[in-house]
């Protein structure tokens, strides 16, 4: 049985595709390169954002921590908060606690925005440890926020069996599998292609909270 569960932030906890939109806009703007549609950008939601630069920008590395930061200038104080709960997830999170689970935050998003978000939207009560990527994340992987995700909670390998992550992209599901645990697809505002997260090797895949919850309380 799953005593842990692990959540991703953005297109899991929250649906932060207008924030994040509106943000790329800008710093393409700024950059005064054009920005690429909003089918494209939309997959910048759930990656690491310098990954995406790169592979769907074509931008040199030096050139994506450039964007990044341009992004960061209106996310920071506006996009993070354009922003609003999946349906029924911070009642799910309350209710998991209450029957005794423990929950956690696992997320590539730098960990101040984590908790101003985790915060804002009634989730930061139900969590235990709220992990993001640090400051300057370097070449961090989600695995790595995982791992620093359990060593927070002092658990082992001998936990892993009882540990559950959720998200709702394929690197979610892969980071989990590097690091031992079982991982729960979402498909709550279907930012993953058709099939990414079963073929990334998810455990299950769910459309609603009252779905993740069941799985949850029967495995």
């Amino acid at each position: 049985m799953y005593h842990t569960i692990l959540f991703d932030l953005d297109g899991t906890l929250t649906d932060s595709k207008e924030g994040i939109l509106k943000s790329l806009h800008y710093a393409f703007e700024k950059l005064g390169r054009p920005a690429p549609s909003d089918a494209i950008l939309t997959k910048f939601i759930g990656p690491p954002m310098q990954d995406s630069f790169v592979h769907f920008c074509g931008y040199t590395p030096e050139e994506a921590n450039r964007a990044i930061k341009l992004f960061r200038e209106r996310y920071v104080p506006i996009g993070k908060f354009e922003n609003v709960p999946a349906p029924g997830l911070p009642e799910m999170c309350a209710d998991l606690k209450r029957k005794g689970y423990a929950l956690a935050l696992s997320s590539s998003k730098p960990e101040d925005m984590c908790l101003a978000i985790c915060d804002r939207f009634g989730y930061a009560p139900s969590l235990e440890v709220i992990t993001g990527s640090p400051a300057d994340p370097g070449d961090w992987t989600k695995a790595d926020v995982i791992r620093e995700t359990l060593r927070r909670l002092n658990l082992t390998e001998d936990d892993k069996p009882e540990i559950l992550m959720v998200g709702d992209r394929k690197f979610d599901v892969e980071g989990a599998k590097e690091c031992g645990i079982d991982c729960v697809g979402v498909e709550f505002f279907g930012y993953a292609a058709p099939g990414e997260l079963k073929e990334a090797g998810a455990v299950a895949v769910v459309k609603t909270a009252q779905e993740l919850e069941q799985f949850i309380l029967t495995h």
